[in-house]
């Protein structure tokens, strides 16, 4: 295709932009308020996953050593842990030093507490880490099979509830996704729709003197097209501002350093990209639909 030829589509596409008026404004709009929902949605989850995949890597396994175990046999089960493969570190915190954590954790309310050092009620505790956090759940169930191990932690029901809330916000993002992009497709079909019917003479007689099917198509591929780009361009502006000072206003915060946003960079500039190309996608589906159904060449 000639670069002639290429300019007079685009033009012929810019000038059916203009053409419809409020249509293409309705049609912007829907490709907008999609994007904006699927940019929030995107940003949202990418962070919620990067927070899960963070709590996978720190997780501890802590392994409760019965009472009653002689020096022995801990030392057995010590010897036991540090042979799994799947086992990065093992950290023995003896019930003594246990205590002294938690009386020291409750500042002046810990007072209460020393009596406790005479009996100590705590247990021996092992701290492990796996080599692959994905092996946990595995590595737990062996540990519960040892001797003289009278439990494990590992925060499991954190995490379950942690996955179930993102499983959940990702069917609310794609219900409303889907819900918004197909509204935005079928306001950009309507558009286009309104330029075939308006240009129908003009399209007859085009060819007749011999038009390709190609040449006539074209303009409302681009118009199409142009339509879901520019409803891209307001999203990408906001969410892009706003995850910027929302990232620099947390960094400032002490109320959730435990929660480690994504930086800023390329974040936003990796979601700018896929909702130029989700709205330029958006935007030619709306156009093939409509050509298609419409515009008989």
């Amino acid at each position: 295709m000639r670069a002639r030829t290429v300019g007079r589509h685009i033009n012929e596409g810019g000038k059916n932009i203009i053409r419809n008026g409020w249509m293409t404004f309705a049609s912007v709009s829907a490709v907008t308020v999609t994007l904006l929902v699927v940019g929030a949605f995107l940003l949202l989850i990418m962070n919620l996953n990067h927070f899960a995949d963070s709590l996978e890597d720190d997780v501890e396994i802590r392994v409760f050593v019965e009472l009653t175990t002689s020096e022995t046999e801990q030392e057995n089960l010590n010897t036991n842990l540090e042979d799994f493969e799947t086992i990065d570190s093992v950290e023995y915190i003896p019930k003594d030093e246990g205590l002294e954590t938690f009386i020291d954790s409750l500042g002046e309310q810990g007072d209460y507490f020393k009596g406790l050092r005479d009996e100590n009620p705590l247990n021996d505790v092992y701290v492990v880490h796996a080599e692959n956090p994905e092996d946990t759940e595995v590595i737990v169930e062996e540990i519960e099979s040892l001797e003289h191990v009278e439990g494990v932690e590992y925060g499991r029901d954190i995490f379950d509830q942690l996955f179930t809330a993102t499983d959940f916000i990702r069917i609310i993002g794609v219900v409303l996704i889907g819900g918004l992009s197909f509204t935005a497709i079928f306001l950009i079909a309507n558009t286009i729709k309104l330029t075939i019917v308006a240009r129908k003479n003009e399209i007859q007689i085009m060819k007749l003197v011999g038009a390709t099917n190609g040449f006539i198509r074209w303009p409302f591929f681009i118009e199409g097209l142009l339509l879901g780009t520019f409803g891209s361009i307001i999203p990408i502006a906001l969410l892009w501002f706003g995850y910027v000072q929302f990232y620099e206003m947390i960094g400032e915060s002490t109320g959730l350093d435990f929660f480690e946003f994504l930086p800023t960079y390329p974040l936003v500039i990796q979601n700018a990209i896929l909702l130029l190309g989700i709205g330029a996608i958006v935007g030619v589906w709306g156009s093939v639909m409509s050509v298609r159904k419409f515009l008989k060449v």
